[in-house]
């Protein structure tokens, strides 16, 4: 009897774990390529998002908006991208890869300079803070790779804008992500970096923010998202991206430090 109940109940087990296999299976997967700095605020939002729609699973892919266009471009299965640029969704569009109506620009954010929370460097209250990048005590200064990562772009504007990046080039480390430029300053591998505000926010510890570029520096930084052209799940991205539009996807957005 015993063995006959051993038996039942190993059977039963392998019962349960086939149909929660066929359930797992049969949610339909949304791949989202998007921003490094969007990985966070997205977790969430793909949590919430599968919530409200069981029949969902939000599969997420994140690095340089850049690398991204050319994985889409080369034929890698998305359905949604988003980016930290408005003028990268544009040249998306341009080359036909999005469908242009499903566009949307969900977010804002800022550019700041941060250093290592242990940094001795001191910032006068007088004139701008970021053209003490010219100091020679500043030796490393990390920032996006301006060729593939937006946060590079803004940042080569901005410096351009206070009149230093001809004096500053050769100090300057180009990382392929934000994420990167953040990791570097936090170990203190350079004397500073220039990331999004929110993500300087998500190492309080080990970063500190020193100046806030102004908004007439350099491009507004503007996340755009839309349906990839052959996107494989139409519904689905088309659900997911009035989700980060809705009022929840905002406030989503706004707890986790953009505008």
């Amino acid at each position: 009897m015993l063995i006959k109940l051993s038996l039942w109940a190993v059977l039963l087990n392998l019962m349960m774990v086939a149909v929660g296999y066929t359930i797992q299976k049969s949610r339909e997967e949304l791949i989202v390529s998007a921003a490094m700095s969007l990985k966070n605020v997205l977790e969430a939002a793909a949590k919430a998002f599968e919530a409200d729609n069981s029949a969902y699973k939000v599969l997420l892919n994140f690095g340089a908006s850049g690398n991204l266009i050319r994985q889409i471009h080369g034929g890698a299965p998305v359905d949604i991208i988003a980016t930290a640029s408005k003028a990268d969704m544009d040249q998306i569009v341009q080359k036909g890869l999005a469908v242009p109506a499903s566009r949307r620009d969900i977010a804002q954010n800022s550019l700041v300079l941060i250093v290592p929370t242990q940094s001795k460097l001191t910032f006068g209250t007088s004139g701008n803070p970021i053209t003490i990048l010219n100091d020679k005590s500043i030796k490393r200064i990390a920032i996006g790779n301006p060729m593939s990562a937006p946060v590079g772009k803004y940042a080569e504007e901005m410096l351009r804008h206070y009149g230093i990046y001809g004096d500053i080039k050769e100090k300057l480390i180009f990382c392929e992500t934000v994420r990167q430029v953040l990791d570097y300053t936090a170990r203190e591998e350079v004397d500073a970096g220039i990331v999004y505000s929110t993500d300087a926010a998500l190492m309080p510890r080990t970063v500190r923010v020193v100046a806030t570029a102004s908004e007439d520096s350099h491009s507004p930084v503007v996340y755009s998202v839309a349906m990839v052209q052959m996107a494989a799940n139409t519904k689905a991205a088309q659900a997911f991206i009035e989700f980060l539009a809705s009022e929840k996807g905002r406030k989503i957005f706004i707890s986790h430090g953009f505008k």
